[in-house]
Formats: C-alpha cells, structure tokens, sequence
C-alpha cells in the first residue's frame, strides 16, 4: 500500500492537457500567448498604416525600424502559438482593421500624431508586458522562454516609446486627449483578447 500511495499521487497530479504545465499555467501561458499575438498584430498594422502616409517623408525609415522589430514579434508569437497548442483570439481581423485605420489616421493628422499614437500604444504595451514578466516569474525556469522573449519586446517597446517622445509626440495637437483615448483603445483590445 505505501508504494501505491505515491504513484496515485503522481497520478493526480498528471496534467491531461499538456506535460509542461499544470492546469492553471497553462491557461496563464494561453492568455499571454493570445494577448501578446494579437498586440503584435496590431502593432504590426499601425506601423503599416503610418507607412502608408509617412513612408516617403523623413520619419519614414524611423516608421520603417520600429515596423520591422513588430513583424519580428509578431513572428516570435505566432511561432508559439503551435508550440504551447495556444488560441488565439478570435478578433484578429478586427485588430487587423483597427490597427491599420489607427495608425494611417493619426499619421494623416501628421508626424506628431502619428508619434503620439506610439507613444500612447507602447506606453500600455510595455506596462502589460511587465505585469507579465511578474506573472511569469512564478516558475523563471519553466518559463525561461516565454520571460526572455517578453523582456526583449518590452525594451524594444519602451524604445519605441522613447523615439517617438523624442521626434515631438508631445508637440502633436491635443496630444494628452488624443493618448488617452488610443490608451483606453488598447486597454480594452488587451481586455478582449484575454478572453476570447
């Protein structure tokens, strides 16, 4: 009986769904997986907007380094998704859109705007980022992959944020409204996408 003991304990804690986690850990990884996807997306197509009005003028290739660092994190989370058998949400068309009409929007109210809306999205990314990486550090060494990858596209995000400070985000019109709103724009996106 002692040895059957600790076999059905083993037993019990057998995680069905995936050997890397326990139940909890891996819908945590699913959100993260999901949520970052979809943000990287979105990224991907604001950037893809603001090129589309400022690729010819001279914060194109500015627009056009912090676009290709997105296409690379949004590469690095759809590679994930397969690997940890992720969701992701099912508003990605509609992040597709958004993100297109917001980045070409602010870029049509000219370069500063065009810099205080990523000022406004990566101060919230980079903010989510770090919540995750606290998640995260639960377990650092279970999740050494995912925390190193969060924390290169943290900095990276908080670059962008201090580039777009730098050519004269807070010199846009109505730069604190205008923040706000593309703040609560991306709260809520990152709210949605937890969940479905």
């Amino acid at each position: 009986m002692r040895t059957i003991r600790p076999l059905l304990k083993r037993l019990h804690n057998v995680n069905t769904f995936s050997p890397m986690y326990s139940t909890t850990t891996k819908a945590k990884i699913d959100e993260i997986i999901r949520v970052d996807h979809a943000g990287e997306l979105g990224a991907d197509q604001i950037y893809a907007g603001q090129m589309a009005i400022l690729g010819g003028t001279s914060k194109g290739p500015l627009i056009q380094h912090m676009w290709d660092q997105e296409k690379k994190h949004r590469q690095k989370f759809e590679e994930l998704i397969p690997k940890h058998r992720a969701r992701p949400t099912i508003m990605l068309p509609i992040w597709n859109v958004a993100g297109f009409i917001l980045g070409a929007s602010t870029a049509l109210m000219g370069e500063k705007a065009a810099m205080a809306c990523t000022v406004a999205v990566e101060t919230v990314i980079v903010e989510h980022y770090n919540d995750q990486i606290r998640s995260l550090l639960d377990d650092p060494e279970k999740n050494k992959e995912l925390l190193e990858t969060i924390k290169q596209f943290r900095d990276e995000e908080q670059e962008h944020h201090d580039t777009g400070i730098e050519a004269g985000a807070e010199q846009a019109p109505f730069y604190s409204t205008l923040t706000d709103i593309i703040k609560i724009g991306c709260r809520g996106a990152i709210a949605i996408s937890k969940v479905i």
